[in-house]
């Protein structure tokens, strides 16, 4: 249930699509509300949004009347969270480190942030402590079976890894265990109408830095082209697909 993630790295990498982050965000807002139909309509009097990017469940909930902390790794991020006053307060921190003291919130939100944890049972037991009891943890993450247009498109092209490997559904169900928790899992696709609108969606919400380290390097023409032949379509559409997990722990 661990991987090697450079922290630094992740916050940097999300910082660069800090500007354009929600033009491309469809992804986190389709998952989102996913999420959100199923807490049932549930209230929370405050709420941390835990990896909140540009503040866009902050927002949403800030609008329902909860009193909102938006928490994220990258800097740059949270400035953008400022800048449209999604939340009450800002805080950078690392979601498998939370600098508050315990039990804080009612609801803990997160959306499509604990992938980037190098132990998903740290991150989540962050969660859960900073939750105060009868409150509850709500949040998403990618599944291993994520992206293989990507990965069959590229290996038209190469044998380097061009996606990370996220987390089998029983290793996240594995580090859920010690929690009163529902999982479901979902598969989300999207259509683009060419390589390069795919591709910019995916480097526009951070989703290509690799756990590896590897610098990504531009495409030649012929690159492009490749993947142009090799990547699956459906109805002449250039498809992302993922494996989403929706979870809901319980706070005892």
């Amino acid at each position: 249930m661990t991987q090697l993630v450079d922290k630094a790295s992740v916050a940097a990498a999300f910082g660069r699509a800090a500007g354009s982050y929600e033009r491309f965000a469809d992804l986190q807002r389709t998952c989102g509300d996913y999420l959100l139909e199923g807490l049932h309509g549930r209230r929370a009097s405050s709420v941390l949004d835990a990896g909140c990017g540009t503040g866009w469940y902050s927002r949403i909930w800030r609008e329902k009347g909860s009193d909102v902390l938006a928490l994220d790794i990258s800097k740059a991020m949270l400035e953008q969270c400022q800048k449209t006053r999604s939340a009450h307060r800002f805080l950078e921190g690392d979601i498998e480190s939370i600098p508050l003291a315990n039990e804080q919130v009612d609801l803990v939100w997160s959306n499509l942030a604990v992938q980037w944890c190098s132990d998903l049972r740290q991150g989540l037991s962050e969660l859960y402590r900073v939750a105060k009891p009868d409150g509850c943890i709500a949040f998403t993450t990618l599944a291993a079976g994520s992206l293989p247009e990507l990965q069959q498109a590229w290996r038209g092209v190469d044998e380097r890894a061009h996606a990370n490997q996220f987390l089998s559904v029983t290793e996240i169900e594995q580090a859920c265990s010690l929690w009163r928790t529902a999982l479901t899992c979902r598969t989300v696709s999207q259509q683009f109408p060419d390589v390069m609108s795919a591709m910019r969606s995916l480097k526009g919400v951070g989703a290509t830095h690799l756990h590896e380290g590897r610098k990504n390097t531009l495409m030649t023409r012929g690159q492009l082209n490749r993947l142009s032949e090799t990547w699956p379509k459906q109805d002449g559409q250039f498809s992302l697909s993922w494996q989403i997990i929706f979870g809901v722990i319980e706070r005892d």
